[in-house]
Protein backbone atom coordinates (compact mmCIF):
# COMPACT_ATOMS: atom_id res chain seq x y z
CA UNK A 1 0.00 0.00 0.00
CA UNK A 2 1.42 3.29 -1.10
CA UNK A 3 0.29 6.79 0.40
CA UNK A 4 1.17 10.01 -0.92
CA UNK A 5 0.04 12.81 2.60
CA UNK A 6 -1.05 16.27 0.89
CA UNK A 7 0.77 19.00 2.16
CA UNK A 8 0.07 19.99 5.04
CA UNK A 9 -1.87 16.42 5.97
CA UNK A 10 -0.71 13.69 8.35
CA UNK A 11 -1.39 10.14 9.40
CA UNK A 12 -2.71 9.17 12.34
CA UNK A 13 -2.86 5.38 14.38
CA UNK A 14 -4.45 4.03 17.04
CA UNK A 15 -5.23 0.39 18.66
CA UNK A 16 -6.82 -1.45 21.33
CA UNK A 17 -9.98 0.64 22.03
CA UNK A 18 -11.97 -2.39 23.54
CA UNK A 19 -14.99 -1.00 23.31
CA UNK A 20 -17.53 -2.84 25.83
CA UNK A 21 -15.79 -3.43 28.45
CA UNK A 22 -15.29 -3.36 31.59
CA UNK A 23 -19.13 -1.99 31.50
CA UNK A 24 -21.67 0.32 29.94
CA UNK A 25 -20.41 3.21 31.90
CA UNK A 26 -16.87 3.14 31.25
CA UNK A 27 -17.04 1.73 27.65
CA UNK A 28 -19.29 4.91 27.10
CA UNK A 29 -16.87 7.07 28.96
CA UNK A 30 -13.67 5.85 26.71
CA UNK A 31 -16.21 6.07 23.42
CA UNK A 32 -16.77 9.75 24.13
CA UNK A 33 -12.90 10.41 24.63
CA UNK A 34 -11.88 8.61 21.42
CA UNK A 35 -14.58 10.53 19.46
CA UNK A 36 -13.05 13.76 20.75
CA UNK A 37 -9.85 12.31 19.79
CA UNK A 38 -11.01 11.70 16.52
CA UNK A 39 -12.31 15.25 16.47
CA UNK A 40 -8.82 16.75 17.25
CA UNK A 41 -6.86 14.61 14.43
CA UNK A 42 -9.55 15.31 11.65
CA UNK A 43 -8.48 18.89 11.43
CA UNK A 44 -5.44 17.32 9.50
CA UNK A 45 -5.66 13.86 9.04
CA UNK A 46 -5.38 12.42 5.67
CA UNK A 47 -5.78 8.75 6.92
CA UNK A 48 -6.27 7.20 10.19
CA UNK A 49 -5.18 3.66 11.07
CA UNK A 50 -7.11 1.68 13.46
CA UNK A 51 -4.98 -1.36 14.32
CA UNK A 52 -7.14 -3.81 15.94
CA UNK A 53 -9.35 -4.49 18.93
CA UNK A 54 -11.48 -1.68 18.09
CA UNK A 55 -14.01 -3.63 20.59
CA UNK A 56 -13.71 -6.44 22.72
CA UNK A 57 -15.48 -8.53 21.28
CA UNK A 58 -17.55 -7.90 17.26
CA UNK A 59 -18.93 -10.45 15.24
CA UNK A 60 -21.26 -9.63 12.17
CA UNK A 61 -23.90 -11.90 11.28
CA UNK A 62 -25.73 -11.52 8.07
CA UNK A 63 -28.13 -8.32 9.28
CA UNK A 64 -26.79 -8.26 12.36
CA UNK A 65 -23.88 -6.43 14.25
CA UNK A 66 -23.41 -6.11 18.43
CA UNK A 67 -25.26 -3.30 19.78
CA UNK A 68 -23.75 0.07 21.26
CA UNK A 69 -21.33 1.98 20.06
CA UNK A 70 -22.88 4.28 17.84
CA UNK A 71 -20.98 8.00 18.69
CA UNK A 72 -17.83 5.87 17.15
CA UNK A 73 -19.32 4.55 14.40
CA UNK A 74 -20.89 7.97 13.84
CA UNK A 75 -18.38 9.87 14.02
CA UNK A 76 -15.91 7.53 11.89
CA UNK A 77 -19.19 7.82 9.27
CA UNK A 78 -18.69 11.09 9.31
CA UNK A 79 -14.95 11.34 8.91
CA UNK A 80 -15.08 9.06 5.96
CA UNK A 81 -18.03 11.32 4.40
CA UNK A 82 -15.38 14.21 4.82
CA UNK A 83 -12.68 12.09 2.75
CA UNK A 84 -10.96 10.99 5.19
CA UNK A 85 -9.23 7.45 4.66
CA UNK A 86 -10.44 4.72 7.14
CA UNK A 87 -8.20 1.68 7.18
CA UNK A 88 -9.15 -0.62 9.71
CA UNK A 89 -7.20 -3.64 11.08
CA UNK A 90 -8.87 -6.85 12.73
CA UNK A 91 -7.80 -8.00 16.05
CA UNK A 92 -7.84 -10.68 18.19
CA UNK A 93 -11.00 -9.58 19.47
CA UNK A 94 -12.88 -8.46 16.27
CA UNK A 95 -11.33 -10.38 13.62
CA UNK A 96 -15.27 -11.49 12.41
CA UNK A 97 -15.83 -8.51 10.20
CA UNK A 98 -17.23 -9.59 6.89
CA UNK A 99 -18.08 -6.51 5.10
CA UNK A 100 -20.20 -4.12 7.27
CA UNK A 101 -17.47 -1.83 7.72
CA UNK A 102 -16.54 -1.56 3.95
CA UNK A 103 -20.25 -0.70 2.95
CA UNK A 104 -20.80 1.84 5.98
CA UNK A 105 -17.79 3.67 6.28
CA UNK A 106 -16.17 2.68 3.17
CA UNK A 107 -13.42 1.73 5.08
CA UNK A 108 -10.71 -0.62 4.07
CA UNK A 109 -10.69 -3.82 6.24
CA UNK A 110 -6.73 -5.34 6.82
CA UNK A 111 -6.99 -8.71 8.51
CA UNK A 112 -2.55 -10.00 8.02
CA UNK A 113 0.02 -7.42 8.43
CA UNK A 114 1.12 -5.48 5.56
CA UNK A 115 3.46 -3.06 4.03
CA UNK A 116 2.84 0.49 4.29
CA UNK A 117 4.57 3.00 2.34
CA UNK A 118 3.93 6.60 3.35
CA UNK A 119 6.02 9.38 2.07
CA UNK A 120 8.48 6.57 1.07
CA UNK A 121 8.67 6.15 4.73
CA UNK A 122 8.29 2.80 4.56
CA UNK A 123 6.13 0.51 7.77
CA UNK A 124 5.21 -3.07 8.52
CA UNK A 125 1.70 -2.81 10.16
CA UNK A 126 -0.49 -5.48 11.87
CA UNK A 127 -2.42 -5.84 15.07
CA UNK A 128 0.39 -7.90 16.60
CA UNK A 129 -1.97 -11.26 17.61
CA UNK A 130 -0.19 -14.54 16.80
CA UNK A 131 3.21 -13.04 15.87
CA UNK A 132 6.69 -13.69 16.86
CA UNK A 133 7.62 -16.86 19.64
CA UNK A 134 4.73 -16.27 21.78
CA UNK A 135 1.03 -16.78 21.69
CA UNK A 136 1.05 -20.68 20.68
CA UNK A 137 -2.02 -21.20 22.12
CA UNK A 138 -3.66 -18.09 20.57
CA UNK A 139 -2.28 -19.10 17.10
CA UNK A 140 -4.22 -22.38 17.29
CA UNK A 141 -6.99 -21.11 18.37
CA UNK A 142 -6.96 -18.46 15.59
CA UNK A 143 -6.84 -21.45 12.89
CA UNK A 144 -10.09 -21.80 14.79
CA UNK A 145 -11.63 -18.81 14.88
CA UNK A 146 -10.91 -18.30 11.12
CA UNK A 147 -11.69 -21.15 9.69
CA UNK A 148 -15.27 -20.94 7.37
CA UNK A 149 -16.64 -23.85 8.67
CA UNK A 150 -16.43 -23.22 12.48
CA UNK A 151 -17.75 -19.76 11.33
CA UNK A 152 -20.74 -21.16 9.59
CA UNK A 153 -21.22 -22.84 12.47
CA UNK A 154 -21.39 -19.68 15.03
CA UNK A 155 -23.84 -17.71 12.45
CA UNK A 156 -25.76 -20.52 13.15
CA UNK A 157 -26.59 -19.32 16.54
CA UNK A 158 -29.12 -16.68 17.63
CA UNK A 159 -26.95 -14.05 18.21
CA UNK A 160 -28.51 -13.51 22.00
CA UNK A 161 -26.64 -17.08 22.30
CA UNK A 162 -23.88 -16.49 20.25
CA UNK A 163 -22.82 -12.96 21.32
CA UNK A 164 -23.32 -13.51 24.77
CA UNK A 165 -21.10 -16.51 24.66
CA UNK A 166 -18.47 -14.72 23.11
CA UNK A 167 -18.82 -11.42 25.54
CA UNK A 168 -18.11 -13.97 28.18
CA UNK A 169 -15.09 -15.92 26.87
CA UNK A 170 -13.72 -12.32 25.72
CA UNK A 171 -13.71 -10.81 29.29
CA UNK A 172 -12.78 -14.34 30.54
CA UNK A 173 -9.46 -14.33 28.00
CA UNK A 174 -8.48 -10.78 29.19
CA UNK A 175 -8.78 -11.01 32.71
CA UNK A 176 -6.49 -13.92 32.67
CA UNK A 177 -3.87 -12.23 30.67
CA UNK A 178 -4.25 -8.57 31.86
CA UNK A 179 -0.94 -8.71 34.01
CA UNK A 180 1.33 -10.35 31.21
CA UNK A 181 -0.03 -7.09 28.18
CA UNK A 182 1.25 -5.01 31.34
CA UNK A 183 4.19 -6.44 31.96
CA UNK A 184 7.41 -5.41 29.07
CA UNK A 185 9.72 -8.24 28.71
CA UNK A 186 12.70 -7.17 27.81
CA UNK A 187 14.75 -8.85 25.17
CA UNK A 188 12.10 -11.72 25.14
CA UNK A 189 9.55 -8.98 24.18
CA UNK A 190 8.15 -11.14 21.43
CA UNK A 191 6.96 -8.14 18.70
CA UNK A 192 9.99 -6.71 19.39
CA UNK A 193 11.89 -10.24 18.52
CA UNK A 194 9.18 -10.82 15.37
CA UNK A 195 10.18 -7.24 14.33
CA UNK A 196 14.36 -7.79 14.48
CA UNK A 197 13.66 -11.11 12.78
CA UNK A 198 11.79 -9.43 9.82
CA UNK A 199 14.39 -6.34 9.50
CA UNK A 200 17.06 -9.70 8.61
CA UNK A 201 15.23 -10.14 5.83
CA UNK A 202 14.03 -6.43 4.21
CA UNK A 203 14.66 -3.04 6.10
CA UNK A 204 11.37 -1.03 6.90
CA UNK A 205 11.60 2.08 9.00
CA UNK A 206 9.28 1.73 11.42
CA UNK A 207 7.52 -1.88 12.49
CA UNK A 208 3.91 -0.92 13.87
CA UNK A 209 1.83 -2.71 16.25
CA UNK A 210 -0.79 -2.64 19.11
CA UNK A 211 -1.91 -6.09 20.78
CA UNK A 212 0.73 -5.71 23.91
CA UNK A 213 -1.40 -3.10 25.55
CA UNK A 214 2.73 -1.27 25.96
CA UNK A 215 3.44 1.81 24.67
CA UNK A 216 6.71 1.32 23.34
CA UNK A 217 9.17 2.92 20.96
CA UNK A 218 12.42 0.93 20.96
CA UNK A 219 15.29 0.66 18.22
CA UNK A 220 15.32 -2.23 15.65
CA UNK A 221 18.94 -2.12 14.41
CA UNK A 222 20.09 1.05 13.17
CA UNK A 223 17.61 2.61 11.35
CA UNK A 224 14.27 1.09 12.12
CA UNK A 225 12.30 1.23 15.21
CA UNK A 226 9.14 -1.17 16.60
CA UNK A 227 6.49 1.19 18.15
CA UNK A 228 3.42 -0.57 19.85
CA UNK A 229 0.70 1.83 20.12
CA UNK A 230 -0.66 0.86 23.68
CA UNK A 231 -4.33 1.03 24.28
CA UNK A 232 -6.96 3.06 25.68
CA UNK A 233 -8.04 1.48 29.02
CA UNK A 234 -5.24 3.23 30.55
CA UNK A 235 -2.59 4.97 28.60
CA UNK A 236 -4.42 6.84 25.83
CA UNK A 237 -1.69 6.86 23.24
CA UNK A 238 -1.47 7.21 19.30
CA UNK A 239 0.65 7.44 16.64
CA UNK A 240 0.94 10.68 14.13
CA UNK A 241 2.78 10.65 11.08
CA UNK A 242 3.49 14.12 9.43
CA UNK A 243 5.33 12.95 5.97
CA UNK A 244 9.08 12.62 7.70
CA UNK A 245 8.68 12.18 11.29
CA UNK A 246 6.71 9.41 13.38
CA UNK A 247 5.68 10.20 16.93
CA UNK A 248 4.05 8.28 19.67
CA UNK A 249 1.95 10.86 21.48
CA UNK A 250 -0.52 10.33 24.76
CA UNK A 251 -3.85 12.40 24.17
CA UNK A 252 -4.77 14.21 27.27
CA UNK A 253 -8.04 15.65 26.56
Amino acid sequence: MNIKLASGKKAYFASDFHLGVPSFEKSLERERKIVRWLDMVSKDAQTIFLVGDLFDFWFEYNTVVPKGFTRFMGKLAELSDRGIELIIFTGNHDLWMFGYLEQELNAKVIKAPIDVIINNYSMLIGHGDGLGPHDKGYKSLKKIFTNPFFQWCFHRLHPNFGIGLANYWSRKSRAQGHEKEQEFLGEDEWLWTYAKKKESQKHRDLYLFGHRHLPLDLKVGENSRYVNLGEWINNYTYGEFDGQNFYLNTFEA
